[in-house]
């Protein structure tokens, strides 16, 4: 009876380990949102690492993360490491592209909760007085990142924090263009 029962463990352990091996590897979170602004605005917020925790969603989980800034204040080069609570981690995010009011992409190098490496990308697009502004966070899952996704909607995870991100950052842009309206 016993054999039987480790046999049968055995057995659901090997058929677990199977169904992590192969969930995919490659993830990719993006949402989308849009500004009744120009993308100038929007691209100053973002690729300004200095004004990244006027509205980032997780400087609000952690209000008390140590953080430092490294290189430029802004564009290529421009880097801001975190180390906060268990919800917001450790870790570094460099800006490796910058492309005026189009395209910001990031390198986001997680030490805390677990060590993985992510490209983030911002992407703005201008219709009339409107901006659009993507915004997504690819990389690849190591055999614990694969085992996690299955019990976590890591896409609504990311996602939700995205959004969380935009609203603060319609907030942050509607009382700064409050002021200079005020300041006239």
């Amino acid at each position: 009876m016993l054999k039987k029962i480790l046999i049968s463990l055995v057995v659901l352990v090997v058929l677990f380990v199977v169904i992590i091996a192969l969930q995919p590897a490659d993830f990719k979170y993006t949402r989308s949102s849009t500004f009744e602004v120009s993308p100038n605005i929007l691209f100053e917020k973002t690729n300004n690492l200095h004004q990244w925790q006027d509205w980032s969603p997780w400087a609000k989980i952690d209000p008390n993360a140590k953080t430092s800034y490294q290189g430029p204040d802004a564009g290529v080069g421009a880097s801001f490491s975190w180390d906060g609570n268990n919800e917001v981690g450790a870790g570094t995010m460099t800006i490796t592209e910058s492309r005026a009011n189009e395209l910001i992409r990031m390198k986001l190098d997680f030490k805390k909760p677990f060590e993985a490496t992510n490209d983030t990308e911002f992407t703005f697009k201008a219709d009339g007085s409107k901006t659009t502004m993507t915004w997504s966070m690819s990389g690849k899952n190591n055999f614990m990142g694969k085992a996690f996704g299955l019990f976590v909607d890591c896409d609504k995870m990311i996602g939700d924090q995205f959004e969380k991100g935009f609203a603060n950052l319609k907030t942050l842009v509607a009382i700064n263009l409050n002021s200079a309206v005020e300041a006239k």
